[in-house]
């Protein structure tokens, strides 16, 4: 996939203000500090498309991006943040949960995991959060460059084998790194190839 053009369009606290829900929607969220941020700047081609910063919880909005007139990129708060409220995380928490459970036209939640770190309770509960409600999801391992390919592809399979404990089937999972723009091309064509079956289902209606 070619990434033509990419621009923000609008943030958001409520699901109701998000733009109209006509395009296809995928959402990028994981724990605080897992380098969402330059991963979309990565995927997008544009340097400061999403505000990198070095403090966690820097996203607080849902905040919607268009790419190439054809699909809507969504970058989510991150969850696990420690050095905030109480009181901010059960309001990012509730906005994100209904962000997940009523916008209709959300095709795929990216899920970013540090591929440095073994399994963190935070995400292995909200990716059964993610299958308990029935939304689709794929994982999104980053940060690969910090560290050797063979202690990725094990730490990769420590997560993998994590999961197994508890879901019968696995879903696809991508290894990337912002720095190297590893994995960039497979996610675009992840995402080419679900717009498309999209597009046939539409055209099959």
């Amino acid at each position: 996939m070619l990434i033509r053009d990419a621009r923000f369009l609008t943030s958001n606290t409520e699901v109701a203000k998000c733009p109209p829900a006509t395009l296809p929607e995928y959402a990028f969220i994981g724990r605080s500090n897992v380098g969402k941020s330059s991963l979309i700047n990565m995927l997008t081609g544009r340097t400061a498309l999403a505000k990198t910063s070095s403090l966690p919880g820097k996203t607080q909005l849902i905040n919607h991006f268009l790419i190439n007139e054809e699909w809507y990129l969504v970058d989510l708060p991150g969850y696990g943040y420690a050095r905030v409220s109480k009181e901010s995380r059960a309001k990012w928490g509730k906005m994100i949960r209904a962000y997940l459970s009523k916008r209709e036209n959300l095709s795929c939640v990216m899920v970013l995991i540090d591929s440095r770190l073994p399994p963190q309770n935070v995400d292995l509960e909200f990716i059964n959060m993610l299958g308990e409600m029935g939304v689709p999801f794929v994982l999104v391992f980053t940060k690969s460059d910090k560290q050797s390919g063979g202690r990725t592809q094990q730490n990769v399979q420590v997560f993998l084998d994590k999961m197994g404990e508890t879901w019968e089937e696995l879903p696809r999972w991508f290894v990337t790194s912002a720095t190297e723009r590893n994995g960039r091309d497979e996610l675009l064509g992840f995402i080419e190839e679900v717009n498309g079956q999209l597009r046939e289902a539409d055209g099959n209606a």
